[in-house]
């Protein structure tokens, strides 16, 4: 499988005149308002500025266009450029991150702006692999999006594209090298920032996961899954495994002042420097109440006393499930020491917005404040 010559031009005339008037022509972070102005060189006139274009790249690695967006407007309001993302704590970065997921992603902005602010903008694809938190599709993005440099891409939206018009027979995670050859030799050079932007386009306007838009799209002409009839039935599917579940107690500490007791993850490892109530992984054969004793000694070296459940549900991350069970809990001895994390904090309940928590605990938050809420009314009557 691949493409003629006569092909690969004829796909991406009709690819970009489709684009012309059916594209995405106003994300904010392509707009002619941030025109880039530098001094470095080789900078072709017209380019964007890479800043907005970098964090919508990196915020669009796990997220569509439609959920990143306000989030990508926070964030350039609070951070309009890497000079204050680099001064900026850690938890501030967080605490705008917030609710986007696959945490990661903010601690590498973080991280990588102190490489930019030391080293300057990357003109290359080896220099912006040697960023943190971007790999070659990212980087590609980058260059072809701010500066009109000929590098192809590979998110999700054209692995669907390039499976379903050479009617794959193996799924895109197999057959990585294959699809990359196919993206940069369709990649039209003297328009790369446009054509990248079309197939990206194409993918989640028209050739979307479910019920694509066949009638609508321009290559459907030469689209193999169309001729198949089988458009649904590609990309082809990795076999699926089964996501654990494990149980995790909560305790809800509260002290004499009404404060309640959180402490901050380790910055290395999964959602790393987030806040949280603390608890841990419930073991084989171990009551749910013992669970949470055992990890306020563990991890905080005090002792509690379990009273009652204030919330259970459950949460899915992207390789396991959790079954939260969250009980109220009483300061029997000791003082809270981090002994697993960085901090810990006794925090007035309404000011605890203004930490940054996994998306899994504004369940207990908001259980919590209910809770609180129905004691003082039950005080006042």
């Amino acid at each position: 499988m691949g493409f003629s010559r006569a092909c690969k031009i004829g796909l991406g005339e009709k690819l970009l005149y489709w684009w012309a008037s059916n594209g995405r022509h106003d994300l904010p972070w392509k707009s002619d308002s941030i025109l880039f102005a530098s001094a470095l060189t080789n900078i072709p006139s017209g380019s964007f500025h890479p800043y907005p274009i970098w964090i919508a790249e990196v915020m669009l690695q796990q997220t569509q266009v439609g959920v990143m967006l306000p989030y990508w407007h926070k964030w350039m309001t609070k951070f309009p450029n890497v000079n204050l993302l680099e001064r900026a704590s850690l938890e501030e970065v967080l605490l705008v991150w917030q609710g986007l997921g696959y945490y990661a992603r903010a601690r590498n902005l973080h991280k990588a702006s102190k490489q930019i602010i030391k080293h300057s903008w990357p003109l290359t694809l080896e220099g912006w692999m040697a960023i943190p938190g971007i790999g070659r599709t990212t980087a590609g993005g980058i260059l072809s999006s701010a500066f009109d440099f000929p590098y192809p891409i590979l998110d999700g939206n054209v692995r669907r594209v390039l499976s379903r018009l050479q009617a794959c027979p193996d799924p895109p995670q197999k057959i990585l090298p294959i699809l990359w050859k196919w993206s940069e030799t369709l990649l039209d050079r003297e328009r790369p920032r446009d054509f990248n932007q079309a197939l990206m386009d194409l993918g989640a306007l028209i050739c979307t996961p479910r019920n694509p838009k066949c009638s609508l799209c321009p290559w459907k002409k030469n689209c193999r899954a169309y001729s198949l009839d089988k458009s649904g039935s590609f990309p082809v599917k990795m076999t699926s495994k089964s996501l654990s579940t494990a149980v995790v107690g909560v305790g809800i500490v509260l002290n004499d002042s009404g404060e309640v007791l959180i402490d901050q993850r380790l910055n290395d490892g999964l959602l790393g420097g987030l806040w949280e109530f603390p608890g841990g992984k419930q073991e084989p054969e171990e009551l749910i109440t013992k669970t949470i004793v055992r990890e306020m000694q563990e991890e905080l070296s005090i002792t509690v006393e379990v009273g009652e459940e204030l919330i259970s549900f459950d949460h899915t991350y992207s390789h396991k499930k959790i079954h939260f069970e969250v009980y109220l809990c009483t300061l029997i001895k000791g003082i809270p020491k981090p002994l697993a994390s960085q901090k810990v904090k006794w925090v007035r309940p309404e000011s605890l917005h203004e930490y940054p928590f996994p998306a899994a605990n504004v369940h207990i938050i908001n259980a919590l404040k209910k809770r609180l809420l129905e004691d003082k009314s039950q005080k006042a009557s």
